[in-house]
């Protein structure tokens, strides 16, 4: 083939390099063949999983990670609905993913070609966009027109089918691709900002509730200049978690409940009204004033009327904040919500020290902890275990947490481990993951192992879907709790027989020790912790998987 002529997956290729992509995550299959092709020609580095789901979360991760676009690529047919979950799972978390999609070629579409389907439309609910790019010709527009609907405004995923023949057809290369996308900071009005500063000068007790957006907007030192200027309290939530450190004085996570009931204006950044906020009704002081900074239109006023609601930059906002609030200060609502925490971590610890055989919970957690540290990747991938230890955690860094988001999709610890070690191998990376969530990736530990990739899960295994389990037990009691038991399988040894390091673990004062030597060994590891069922119980901590 003469060099000025490229097929389409090189074209792809050439697309993904410029937009500074250096992953691409798939399960291999015949109709999408030429982009692996292309792959090699830029140096794209491709990391086929065993299953396309995991390819999908792993595709969601390395967006959140490196704040660009993640792709995944999976053949027709099953490989797109296997996918699927995968991409819902990125439209709930607000992550800009890519979906590439084989298809049958166009010439036969319509009639009946192998592993055919309406793929297009069955996307259209959960995308932002999805779409067939019909003209070899047109795949590097068309692919720059996927980048910036997935990072414009609310970041989501984008699903885009590439017919066989597109892929494999020749054309004229053009000499040079479009330029990376990016998107431009939306400044806030003038008028929303100075109603946020009348607003919080009245106030007297102002909360901030930091989430996703702060993230995804590098928000963080905005964040903390403002809570240091004005000594407003600031909560977490969602991928905002380790905007402010947790070990910041003015960063609190288990007296939330109390502060919205008492506060008088709520500064809410990025992140939805949802039931992890109570939809803004329950738990919020009725009278309470509501400022909301969002990237999405259709969040604002959304299960409560705010009286200031703007789509703006979150680091804009806050940095105008810390300039018009200067000499504004709130330190006895601080130490007011500082006394709440220290008397709610006060009653956490006695659980943490609990020596119970087998381990609770949250003694699982604080061994855990010990652990963690700014070099430390941390992966939630459960129900009560995760629980558990999102109450624990100390998060100190942007990008240190990651968990499926509002969707609670179990099965994202090893795609999401393998993209976040593959991106920083100097860095630990340890998935806290629960028995039942291991079993629907956990065979993804064959990926890692294929890629020398020394992921890290610490399973806390209480032989059952221990979140729900409970509750049923409680409502209908354990003769009659059924689909909720699972067996307390060795996942050490799974993990040992895809050619990987395991221990079991059954003394809370071996889990450090244990997880040392696992971080130790350089290969994939699983740490299988055993659990008390009734553990979650005992401490009056169960909830539903609020993080």
């Amino acid at each position: 083939m003469p060099s000025q002529f490229a097929h389409g997956g090189e074209l792809v290729a050439r697309s993904l390099a410029a937009q500074g992509v250096s992953t691409l995550y798939t399960l291999c299959g015949g109709h999408v063949a030429p982009i692996y092709d292309g792959c090699l020609n830029h140096n794209i580095a491709v990391i086929d999983f065993r299953h396309e789901q995991a390819a999908a979360h792993a595709a969601d991760a390395y967006a959140r990670l490196t704040r660009n676009v993640g792709v995944a690529l999976v053949t027709a047919g099953p490989g797109v609905t296997d996918a699927v979950t995968g991409v819902a799972n990125a439209y709930q978390a607000r992550s800009p993913m890519i979906l590439l999609g084989g298809a049958a070629p166009l010439k036969t579409k319509g009639m009946g070609a192998l592993q055919e389907m309406p793929q297009v439309e069955m996307f259209r609910t959960f995308t932002k966009a999805s779409f067939t790019i019909e003209r070899t010709e047109d795949i590097p527009e068309r692919m720059a027109e996927a980048y910036r609907h997935a990072l414009s405004g609310r970041p989501g995923p984008v699903f885009v089918e590439l017919p066989f023949d597109v892929l494999f057809n020749a054309v004229d290369a053009p000499e040079q691709m479009p330029d990376r996308v990016t998107v431009a900071p939306v400044e806030p009005p003038v008028s929303a900002v100075q109603a946020m500063f009348d607003l919080l000068r009245a106030a007297e007790r102002p909360l901030i509730i930091a989430g996703t957006q702060v993230y995804w907007d590098d928000a963080g030192e905005a964040l903390r200049e403002l809570t240091e200027a004005t000594a407003m309290p600031v909560f977490t939530n969602g991928a905002g978690r380790g905007a402010l450190s947790m070990a910041h004085p003015h960063c609190f996570k288990a007296a939330r409940s109390k502060a919205l009931r008492a506060a008088d204006v709520v500064l809410l950044i990025g992140t939805p009204l949802d039931f992890r906020l109570k939809y803004g009704r329950d738990d919020w002081n009725p009278d309470s004033k509501l400022i909301q900074i969002e990237n999405d239109a259709a969040e604002l006023n959304h299960n409560r009327l705010a009286e200031v609601a703007v789509v703006a930059d979150a680091r804009l906002v806050l940095e105008a904040l810390a300039e018009g609030l200067q000499g504004v200060r709130f330190e006895p609502w601080l130490a007011q919500v500082a006394e709440w925490e220290r008397a709610r971590n006060e009653k956490q610890a006695a659980w943490e020290r609990l020596d119970d055989v087998p381990v609770n919970h949250f003694r699982f957690a604080a061994e855990v902890q010990r652990l963690v540290d700014e070099n430390t990747i941390v992966i939630g991938d459960g129900g009560d275990i995760v629980s558990a230890c999102a109450k624990v955690l100390t998060v100190t860094r942007p990008g240190q947490w990651l968990d499926p988001g509002p969707l609670g999709c179990l099965g994202v610890g090893a795609p999401f481990a393998i993209a976040a070690q593959h991106l920083y191998p100097e860095r630990r990376v340890l998935i806290v993951s629960g028995d039942g969530s291991f079993g629907l990736n956990g065979f993804e530990f064959d990926t890692a192992v294929r890629f020398g990739l020394p992921i890290v899960a610490i399973v806390g295994n209480d032989a059952g879907w221990g979140q729900i389990r409970g509750p049923q037990v409680q409502m209908v009691g354990a003769e009659r709790a059924i689909a909720t038991s699972l067996a307390p399988t060795r996942y050490d040894k799974v993990v040992e027989a895809l050619g990987g390091y395991g221990e079991l673990v059954t003394m809370p004062g071996d889990i450090v020790p244990a997880l040392e030597r696992a971080f130790a060994v350089g290969k994939p590891a699983c740490v299988n912790v055993m659990l008390d069922p009734g553990g979650m119980g005992k401490t009056g901590a169960s909830s539903p998987y609020i993080v």
